[in-house]
C-alpha cells in the first residue's frame, strides 16, 4: 500500500510523466491547460486542452504554464498538477490520499525556480515533493550505472530545454543547460515559414513538419509535406508544399547551439572521465532525440559514439520513478 503512494513525475515544457513503481508510466499528458478567462475556471489538462490550442473562442484559452522547464505561471501549474494527480490516483486507486512525489527540475533552475516547484507540487495534494535533477533523472531512466565512478554523458532534449550532464557516483560533475528545445525548433520553422511564404502556421503544424520532414544537417533523401495555413497577404487559408532541406536550415541554427553546448560540457570534464566518455560515448534521449539523422551528424561531429537511450521520450520520467529507491541518497546528496 505504501509504494503504491510514491510517485515520481516528470514536469516536462511539453508533456507531463507520472511514473508509478508498480505500474511504470501510467499517464502522459501535454502540459497544457484550457481555462474560461471569465470564471478562472479550468475546463481541460492535457491531451484535451492540446487540442483547442489556437482553435479557442476568446474567452477560453489554452496556455502553456511551464516555459523553458521551469514555472511560468505558478497558479495554472498548481492546478494542472491537481489534475493530473487526480487522474493518476483514479488510475492507482490509491487509498493513501497524500503520496510522496519526486520530481525533476533542470539542472540550471535557481533557486527560486526550485522552490516554485516543491510548492506547487504541494500544493497539488503532495505528502512530501523532492527533487532530482534532470540529467540524474534522465540516465538513470536509460539504465546507466549513474552509481559507479565512470562517466555517463546524457543529452536531454526536451520541449523547452536542452541539458547535457556528465554524471558519475550519482551526482553531475559537470553539466550545461540551453533553453533551447522542441519547441525552439517549432518556433524557428514557424518563423522561416512566415518569412519566406508569407503564411502564417500554428504551433501544431510546425510540430508535424518537424517530425516528418525535419532532418539534422547530414545528407538525406529528399522529403516534401503539404500544409496550409493563412496567407498574410490575402488572409485566406493556402496551401503550400515544403522540402526536407528547407526546414534543414532553418533548424541549423538550433541545432549548432545543441553541438555547441555538448562540446561546452566535454570540454570542462576532468581528464579521468574522458577516457570513459570515448569508450561509452553519449546517450540521447527526450523527444528532441528522435529528430532524423541527430545520432549520425552528432556521432560525425563530436568524433564519440552517440547512443540512443531504450525510451527517449520517457527516460526522464522513469528515471524520476526508479529514483525512489534511492531517494534516501539522493536527498543527502540535494542537502
Amino acid at each position: 500500500m505504501f509504494s503504491n503512494s510514491e510517485i515520481g513525475i516528470d514536469l516536462g515544457t511539453a508533456n507531463i510523466l507520472v511514473y508509478s513503481k508498480n505500474k511504470g508510466i501510467i499517464l502522459n499528458e501535454p502540459s497544457v491547460v484550457a481555462i474560461d478567462t471569465e470564471t478562472k475556471s479550468v475546463l481541460a489538462v492535457g491531451t484535451e486542452a492540446k487540442s483547442m490550442i489556437g482553435k479557442t473562442p476568446g474567452k477560453i484559452v489554452a496556455v502553456r504554464p511551464l516555459k523553458d522547464g521551469v514555472i511560468a505561471d505558478f497558479d495554472m501549474t498548481t492546478e494542472m498538477l491537481k489534475q493530473i494527480m487526480k487522474k493518476a490516483s483514479k488510475l492507482l486507486g490509491l487509498s493513501i490520499r497524500k503520496p510522496n512525489i519526486v520530481v525533476c527540475t533542470p539542472s540550471g533552475a535557481t533557486s527560486v525556480e526550485r522552490r516554485a516547484i516543491q510548492d506547487a507540487v504541494k500544493a497539488s495534494g503532495a505528502k512530501t515533493a523532492t527533487l532530482i535533477e534532470e540529467p540524474v533523472a534522465a540516465a538513470i531512466g536509460a539504465d546507466l550505472p549513474v552509481e559507479e565512478p565512470v562517466a555517463n554523458v546524457i543529452v536531454d532534449i526536451g520541449g523547452g530545454t536542452t541539458e547535457v550532464g556528465i554524471i558519475s557516483y550519482g551526482g553531475v560533475v559537470s553539466c550545461n543547460t540551453i533553453r533551447v528545445g522542441g519547441d525552439q525548433m517549432d518556433e524557428d520553422i514557424i518563423q522561416h515559414v512566415r518569412k519566406k511564404y508569407n503564411l502564417l502556421i500554428g504551433e501544431r503544424t510546425a510540430e508535424q513538419i518537424k517530425m516528418e520532414v525535419g532532418h539534422a544537417l547530414i545528407d538525406h533523401e529528399e522529403l516534401t509535406i503539404d500544409i496550409r495555413g493563412r496567407d498574410l497577404v490575402t488572409g485566406l487559408p493556402k496551401t503550400i508544399t515544403l522540402q526536407s532541406p528547407e526546414i534543414q536550415g532553418a533548424l541549423k541554427e538550433s541545432l549548432l547551439h545543441i553541438l555547441e553546448t555538448i562540446r561546452a560540457t566535454l570540454e570542462n570534464c576532468p581528464p579521468e572521465l574522458s577516457g570513459d566518455i570515448v569508450d561509452r560515448g553519449v546517450i540521447l534521449t527526450g523527444g528532441g532525440a528522435l529528430l532524423n539523422g541527430l545520432q549520425e551528424w552528432l556521432s560525425s561531429e563530436i568524433i564519440v559514439p552517440v547512443h540512443l537511450a531504450p525510451n527517449p521520450l520517457e527516460s526522464v520520467a522513469i528515471g524520476t520513478g526508479r529514483s525512489l529507491s534511492v531517494i534516501h541518497k539522493l536527498q543527502k546528496a540535494a542537502k
